[in-house]
């Protein structure tokens, strides 16, 4: 396990991570620019309406990307998290209730969301990941600015090698307890009984009081997830949504709409007895006690999407709303609206690294030596091999995806198309890999490709007896590298061009290689157990393995940068919301990592509530 020892303040002053707010106004001059992936919504405003939905309106004076709302007790105020200082930097604001008087209350490069607002008006509680990376509850005095984190304990946190997030925090009303979410000391567990490379969540509830003491379990349940607990106006109840910990996987995946369900659940704090609210089909989430002694929730996705209440008022039926919250009157609710059309390639992101500008682009992204970008249109289009200039132009569609035979509805989810397109040496040919892509794996085909840079001269070079994919051209041009799954054939394989023999490289569950740009190493993702995967390298001709991650979390989706350095996508500091929360994503818990090839100097370089993959640097020309 190597959490913690590396991450020592001098490796990370330089990328400014967990900056005081002075360091979030970063410098105009760039050395260089990243491009990477981020699945998130594209769009994000806050709207309240009438209790009925009628009236709507956005809230804010000055709409940005916002989310996560919450009202004071008096109903005078709203806090929320913005992203209006950068795209996934998120801070936390607050406004007056009728969308005036917007100022800053929580700032910096960390992540910061969730806030509530004490009874007396006073401070905030709110999830941060600031001094550390990991999720945890924090309190902010707003007269004094005086911050405290409540949950960053040994006694609290639990084993470290497991999930230890925070999560949700809501203040009882007497103001003496503050209730949160978290998933300590629970394993790491993959989707589909462990077969999946993406996590699952399970959560408790649990309750401190605003000095840090009295750390205390509330509520409980053996394999399922417990989320999103508001209090009842006499401090007496807790109610929250549960849904089984397989169940945070479809909740996140368009393919499991209308086949995911949750319930509403109450549970007394004296007596521990535990009351379902509600029954039957629908993702319900994120529940509130209203006024009336109702109480109203969110169902998420499918025909009924929308507000609905367990005493069975007419629901408010909306789609792509997110995250209500009721004023204490009960008359009117707030609550975010979301889109998901997809960012515009090389917009701009914010940037956790003072030496780089980062740039949104689509996945796979790989540049030739004569400069030229190629990668899957996975999002912008479907999935077809695309190349393209650093500043957009000539724009070229290598390889129609629509012409290899694919089911669109799996392009549609991402489960296919031609993925993984890698350059030869000599900036002429590009190899790629067409077909049926993780969880579809077992089932669907896969063969790869090469075809010219001028989208002539076609040539498979599997047969497409076995599942082959992603795979990466050697320094000279000669051979390829590439993954096997199928039965009784895993691992990496290396065929010759010009003789199409292929010899084995490994026989593991090995996935995503790609050679150095020195040619003398592959590096890989390797499944070491039924959870966990790591990052390797090894020579082309099968010697000198080297395990480079260690961590319980998981590390994967590993490429070179121009200079040899590894760039990946880890799990190490866990989820940074409730999963059963987020949309359309797979790892959301996913942020980008930077190590030399010895694997030595590892950081992280993105701390974005968003799954943040596929990175490329452009070499430094300034």
């Amino acid at each position: 396990m190597e959490r913690r020892h590396f991450l020592n303040l001098a490796a990370l002053a330089p990328l400014a991570l967990q900056a005081a707010p002075a360091l979030a106004q970063q410098k105009p001059a760039k050395k260089g620019v990243m491009f990477m992936n981020r699945i998130a919504p594209s769009t994000s405003e806050l709207f309240i309406a009438d209790a009925d939905g009628g009236n709507e309106r956005k809230l804010l004076a000055d709409s940005q990307y916002e989310y996560d709302a919450a009202v004071s007790a008096d109903g005078q105020w709203v806090v929320f998290t913005s992203e209006r200082n950068g795209d996934g930097q998120s801070d936390i604001f607050r406004a007056k209730i009728d969308g005036t008087g917007i100022e800053p209350l929580v700032l910096g490069a960390a992540m910061d969301d969730a806030a509530a607002i004490s009874p007396d008006g006073g401070k905030i509680a709110f999830v941060s990941t600031r001094e550390g990376f990991d999720t945890n509850i924090w309190v902010l005095d707003i007269a004094s600015k005086t911050l405290t984190n409540l949950t960053d304990k040994p006694e609290i946190k639990g084993d470290l090698d497991f999930p230890h997030g925070f999560f949700r925090p809501q203040w009882s009303p007497d103001g003496q307890w503050i209730a949160f979410t978290s998933d300590r000391n629970t394993p790491w567990r993959g989707h589909d009984e462990t077969k999946g490379w993406e996590h699952t969540q399970a959560l408790s509830i649990y309750a401190i009081r605003p000095d840090g003491t009295g750390f205390r379990r509330l509520a409980y349940r053996a394999d399922y997830c417990l989320g999103s607990p508001k209090w009842s106006p006499d401090g007496k109840k807790i109610v929250y949504y549960e849904i089984t910990t397989e169940g945070t996987w479809g909740a996140r995946r368009p393919e499991y709409i209308g086949r995911v369900e949750s319930q509403i659940v109450e549970t007394d704090l004296e007596s521990g007895v535990r009351k379902a609210l509600t029954t039957g089909p629908g993702l319900k989430v994120v529940p509130q006690y209203l006024p009336d002694g109702d109480v109203g929730y969110l169902v998420k996705g499918g025909p009924n999407e929308g507000l609905s209440y367990v005493s069975g008022k007419a629901p408010v039926k909306r789609p792509f709303l997110r995250n209500p919250v009721w004023t204490p009157d009960g008359k009117h609710v707030i609550y975010e609206k979301v889109g998901f059309k997809t960012r515009p390639v090389f917009k701009k992101l914010y940037s956790w690294d003072p030496n780089n500008e980062y740039h949104f682009l689509d996945v796979f992204p790989l540049m030739a030596r004569d400069g030229t970008l190629v990668f899957t249109d996975k999002q912008t289009g479907n999935a077809s091999v695309v190349t393209m200039k650093p500043d957009g132009s000539d724009r070229r569609v290598v390889y129609d995806a629509d012409k290899g035979g694919l089911d669109p509805m799996m392009v549609k989810k991402g489960l296919a198309g031609a993925f993984q397109p890698a350059w030869s040496a000599d900036s002429q040919w590009i190899v790629f890999g067409l077909g049926n892509w993780f969880g579809t794996r077992a089932t669907g085909k896969a063969t790869i490709f090469r075809i010219k840079r001028d989208g002539t001269g076609l040539e498979q070079l599997t047969d497409g007896t076995v599942n082959s994919g992603f795979p990466s051209f050697s320094l000279d041009g000669k051979s390829i590298v590439y993954r096997v799954w199928g039965e009784g054939e895993l691992g990496l394989r290396i065929m010759d061009l010009k003789t199409k023999q292929v010899r084995v490289l490994t026989k593991m569950l090995d996935n995503l290689p790609g050679f150095s740009p020195d040619g003398k190493r592959i590096v890989f993702t390797r499944k070491i157990d039924t959870v966990n995967y790591e990052v390797y390298t090894i020579r082309p001709d099968g010697t000198d393995l080297r395990r480079l991650t260690r961590d319980e979390g998981s590390d994967g989706h590993a490429v070179w940068s121009n200079d040899g350095r590894i760039l990946w996508s880890a799990a190490r500091y866990g989820f940074r919301d409730e999963a059963a929360l987020y949309d359309n994503t797979f790892q959301q818990y996913g942020q980008i990592w930077v190590m030399n090839a010895d694997g030595s100097d590892k950081h992280q370089i993105t701390d974005s509530k968003w799954e943040d993959s596929m990175p490329l640097y452009l070499p430094n020309k300034g």
